[in-house]
């Protein structure tokens, strides 16, 4: 067997490892047995393990044991220490904890002191809070029943700070959580983070985003009035005053960053956002955005080897969507995105996976699988707009269950100037993947769909090129199944129907 890379994360009372699918010599998936000290504790399909409920401070012996045969993996891996809990309710911070009372000064101060032998700890109650910022080498940690609740009151998420939203940097409204500073020319300015547990991180959601929309529609009016009908080439009349809308988390310039077992919901726009960041990791959570416009789960931007999997998404628009910069800016900055591992998720609500539209520093290496997609609008979705210039590439979708797989352009979010260059979307494959064709609108209603639909630009060169689609199902009575345009050496194998 070639060698496998196993990533592990040890906590003080769990172990999470995960790989990259492995496949039998017939070409079957591998199943997994999983030993725990020599005692066998699961036999799975998945491609990661979490142990929990384990001691502090205490080696283990792991062992991945394919069940076709031969060896995987074993490793001594040891938890690590118990930390030293910052109860935000204790003296000296006294958090009230009522949902009533701002406990936004309690919870900093215990954020400021934490050292990396510490975790700042919230018990059951609702915190409600401002903006807080997060620093290297610390924890924070959320018991089953805490809400850390953000306000709707936009003067809260002051001072405006810089980011980078719908591909352009500018100054936004400081995010709920926020780790790191924009700096697209320095290094790492956070890193080592953990924010975990089993309660819920939420923010102001629609009423804080209409809030701002409004307030910045006055302090842009004479701007809004310059560009005239160019305002027509937006999404719509709040595209421009919406751009300085907080995230739930926003995360820059940042590195080894994990999120781990929580309700992350109702962001002002997108909700994990991270850009010009590495080693992202979001796992076991939950996301909830419905009704949110821009609501977003999880938005890698600019950013390298970021890892999301096992969770769930209700969110008003893109559970996931990959981005790296808009238009000469993005071309310029030229960071892209890259190492994208996403697996084991489920959306039950929402548009799915995005890669784009905002991609003009390139997107590749991006890898999905194992992940249910068919209660989403759009499914997979490649898009850029002719503007963009960059590219999308290598690119693999495997044992997943969508119900549409696209790659085209788009007419939306189409302002700013023209990067002088086509985009391209090259290099794609598409296997052991069922394509429903049926998708659910933003009603949350049942409608037919073509099911994979490839259109590149009409310039020479920019066609949709070398794409392969093998041991493909398409769901009972898909009307017009297969829908290309502009597109260059695309395969099909082992196509059937359900």
């Amino acid at each position: 067997m070639a060698e496998v890379k196993i990533t592990t994360m040890a906590l003080e009372d769990s172990i999470t490892q995960w790989w990259e699918p492995q496949r039998t010599k017939d070409g079957k998936r591998r199943q997994y047995r999983i030993l725990l000290d020599g005692q066998e504790t699961a036999v799975t399909e998945k491609t990661y393990l979490t142990i929990e409920n384990l001691e502090p401070d205490r080696e283990y012996s792991v062992e991945i044991l394919p069940v076709d045969g031969g060896h995987f993996v074993s490793a001594c891996i040891r938890t690590s220490p118990e930390k030293r809990r910052l109860d935000v309710t204790k003296a000296p911070y006294l958090a009230a904890g009522d949902g009533k009372a701002m406990d936004t000064r309690a919870i900093q101060q215990a954020i400021d002191d934490c050292g990396p032998e510490e975790k700042v700890y919230l018990p059951a109650g609702i915190y409600k809070t401002g903006a807080l910022r997060l620093h290297s080498n610390m924890e924070l940690y959320l018991e089953e029943g805490a809400v850390l609740q953000g306000t709707a009151c936009q003067e809260d998420y002051l001072p405006r700070i810089k980011s980078r939203f719908e591909g352009t940097e500018m100054e936004c409204y400081s995010s709920l959580l926020n780790l790191g500073e924009l700096n697209r020319e320095g290094g790492y300015s956070c890193e080592n983070v953990l924010i975990r547990g089993k309660g819920v991180i939420a923010s102001g959601g629609q009423a804080l985003a209409r809030s701002i929309i409004e307030s910045e529609r006055i302090r842009l009016r004479e701007y809004l009035k310059e560009l005239g009908d160019k305002v027509q080439e937006c999404e719509n009349l709040d595209t421009i005053p919406g751009r300085v809308r907080p995230r739930l988390i926003n995360i820059s310039n940042s590195r080894n960053i994990r999120i781990s077992g929580l309700t992350l919901a109702n962001g002002a726009s997108w909700n994990v956002h991270m850009i010009y960041s590495d080693g992202i990791v979001t796992d076991h959570c939950t996301f909830r955005s419905e009704g949110v416009w821009n609501g977003d789960g999880w938005d890698p931007d600019s950013s390298t080897n970021c890892t999301l999997f096992a969770c769930e998404f209700y969110t008003g628009d893109d559970s996931v969507a990959v981005k790296s910069g808009k238009n000469p800016e993005g071309n310029r900055i030229n960071k892209p995105s890259r190492g994208i591992r996403i697996f084991d998720c489920r959306c039950m609500f929402g548009h799915g996976i995005a890669l784009g539209s905002e991609m003009s520093g390139g997107i590749e290496d991006v890898y999905i699988w194992d992940c249910d997609l068919s209660r989403s609008m759009y499914g997979i979705e490649v898009k850029a707009t002719r503007k963009r210039g960059g590219y999308v590439r290598e690119i693999r979708v495997e044992n997943c269950r969508v119900p549409r797989i696209m790659m085209h352009s788009v007419l939306y979010n189409d302002d700013g100037e023209d990067s002088g260059s086509v985009p391209y979307f090259e290099n794609c494959r598409i296997r052991d993947t069922e394509i429903t064709g049926r998708c659910l609108d933003d009603k949350g209603c049942w409608q037919e769909c073509t099911a994979v639909e490839l259109c590149g630009f009409d310039e020479p060169g920019h066609e949709v090129s070398n794409v392969e689609f093998s041991n493909v199902a398409f769901g009972p009575g898909v009307p017009a199944a297969i829908s290309l345009r502009r597109c260059r050496n695309v395969t099909f194998e082992n196509i059937s129907q359900n």
